[in-house]
């Protein structure tokens, strides 16, 4: 499948700032999976410090905005094609080891409703199969429902609620697959339509587990799937600050508003 993207984040100040510095992963990620036809990142008025390619196999760039300013405007348009690899990962280089993703984080840390959920799943001898099971655990035991949680919710919080967003879903099912001793991270990335073919106008998020013999294989909680053709990924890290697509600072007293507008299509082939 061929996929567009269209992408603008804007960050709005209510005071001028003296100006602001970011660190972008939105560069979509190389494997076999996906082909960048066309990818354009660029910084209304910035300056490029230049990219590196991390320990994860994520491209990142920085920027900087020299002030006064009261607006940024990161906007991102490309196009990728895209294969269903059943949500393998395979062809992706990088260097940190699988168990360095055993660390829990603040969102992920294992409380003991997260423990009690991920110990509730019938142990298999087939780690594949209980990824999917912890997976299907998950979805079931957190609703999708935009707006009731937020970016510093946790993962035992959204769980307690019982309602919550793909974030949720992914810290939810990262810390309970690393209860049972199974490496698992964040990916940040887009997805163009949901199985009933209703468009997605947000970024998205979804889980890596590393199962034994196969390497790292994704899974949406929040959509009761694993990443296929419609996905495009883009980074990765223990949880969402670390893989955020956008990270960075504002120089200034000002008020920040941020704002989001993301679609993403299908290409006609």
């Amino acid at each position: 499948m061929i996929l567009n993207v269209s992408h603008t984040t804007t960050y709005n100040y209510d005071a001028p700032m003296r100006g602001a510095v970011q660190s972008l992963r939105l560069f979509p990620s190389r494997f076999d999976g996906q082909k960048v036809l066309d990818w354009r990142v660029e910084v209304e008025g910035g300056l490029c410090g230049g990219s590196f390619r991390d320990g994860a196999g994520d491209r990142v760039e920085g920027w900087s905005v020299r002030g006064p300013l009261t607006q940024v405007v990161v906007r991102v348009a490309g196009q990728v094609e895209t294969a269903d690899l059943a949500g393998l990962l395979r062809g992706h280089r990088e260097q940190v080891p699988p168990m360095a993703y055993l660390c829990e984080t603040l969102p992920t840390r294992a409380e003991p409703v997260l423990v009690d959920l991920a110990r509730s799943v019938p142990v298999s001898a087939d780690l594949l199969d209980l990824a999917h099971r912890l997976a299907d655990a998950v979805g079931a035991a957190i609703v999708y429902r935009p707006g009731v949680t937020h970016a510093h919710t946790t993962a035992a919080e959204a769980l307690t609620l019982g309602e919550g967003v793909c974030q949720d879903h992914a810290h939810a099912l990262i810390a309970c697959a690393r209860v049972l001793d199974l490496p698992a991270r964040y990916v940040s990335g887009y997805l163009s339509a949901t199985s009933d073919g209703i468009a997605h106008e947000a970024a998205h998020a979804w889980a890596e587990i590393h199962v034994a013999g196969l390497g790292w294989v994704g899974f949406d909680a929040a959509n009761g799937c694993c990443p296929d053709d419609r996905y495009i990924r883009l980074a990765s890290g223990q949880d969402a600050r670390e893989a955020a697509p956008i990270r960075g600072i504002a120089q200034g007293i000002g008020v920040e508003r941020l704002d989001v507008a993301v679609a993403v299509d299908a290409a006609q082939q």
